[in-house]
């Protein structure tokens, strides 16, 4: 395939290969999102090769690769990715965990819509969405739509949307579990987006599993989770609500304009979005206690 649009929460996102670029193959979690659209949000054109940043460019950002073992934090690359500021333009350059000589730039600019990506050792065929560039595309798009990137799961249940965050080991995976059993439709369990649409705050899942499906609804209430003995939610307001709710979002802001944006954008939503803190026992109870208390 040479050309697809994804629907993600969304976010209308075109990719094109180009002349010289590889044929599209899109990741199976990415087949349900794929619409028919003329327009879109932004347009990524797809090439072979490397493209560097020029001498002077200078290097905003670079991530570690961590993984999960056992519980434990392990760093096993210092240079997972980075970000330069060239001129006008951001140059986000990557390395993929599955595929060591595989590498990627993404020549994006903040105020325009269309970006450009540059794949080296892509083969014939390749995921122009391949981990971390879905992760990093669908932030970008976020952040200049001012809208929000936050690690949590969310349920909708009874006409409500509750959302649950936290990081990781805060019992995110368990809380989508315990609603799922009793019929909730499950948002998401890792990976939100946040948009206000006609006044009104809606989560949306990102595609990380197998043929995920596009799932949204309303956010009415945001819970910041711990594991507990006891259930128990205190809600929080104000500088305090803003302050956690920004620990658990994803962000890398470095210009002052994006961090004015981010930070209107939170304090905005938790002044109009219930959030408490939630300390719960892992079993049905905390669903009772929630749905007794969201009265």
């Amino acid at each position: 395939m040479r050309d697809y649009t994804l629907n993600i929460a969304g976010y209308l996102i075109r990719l094109e290969s180009q002349d010289d670029g590889p044929d599209l193959s899109p990741s199976p979690r990415f087949m349900q999102s794929i619409v028919r659209a003329l327009d879109y949000d932004v347009l990524i054109r797809v090439h072979h090769g490397r493209l560097r940043p020029a001498e002077d460019a200078e290097r905003l950002f670079v991530a570690p690769y961590v993984v999960e073992v056992k519980g434990y934090k392990v760093t096993k690359s210092d240079n997972f990715w980075s970000v330069y500021k060239q001129n006008s333009d951001l140059l986000l350059i990557t390395n993929f965990p599955d595929n060591p000589a595989k590498k990627a730039t993404l020549k994006l600019s903040l105020a325009l819509r269309e970006w450009d990506l540059y794949i080296e050792n892509a083969g014939n065929s390749t995921d122009p969405m391949e981990y971390p560039l879905d992760g990093l595309i669908l932030y970008y798009l976020s952040a200049i739509n001012a809208d929000l990137m936050i690690h949590a799961s969310g349920v909708s249940y009874n006409g409500r949307g509750y959302l649950f965050s936290g990081v990781s080991g805060k019992g995110k995976t368990t809380m989508s579990l315990l609603w799922d059993n009793i019929g909730a439709q499950v948002i998401h369990d890792d990976r939100m987006i946040i948009r206000k649409t006609d006044g009104i705050y809606r989560m949306y899942n990102t595609p990380v599993y197998r043929n995920d499906v596009p799932r949204s609804a309303p956010v009415d209430r945001i819970f910041l989770i711990s594991h507990g003995n006891e259930n128990e939610m205190v809600q929080i307001r104000e500088a305090s609500a803003v302050s956690m709710v920004i620990a658990n979002c994803i962000q890398h802001n470095y210009s002052p304009d994006m961090i004015a944006r981010f930070l209107g954008s939170v304090s905005m939503m938790c002044s109009k979005v219930p959030v408490s803190t939630l300390s719960f026992r892992p079993d049905r109870s905390v669903i009772e206690y929630i749905l007794r208390n969201d009265q």
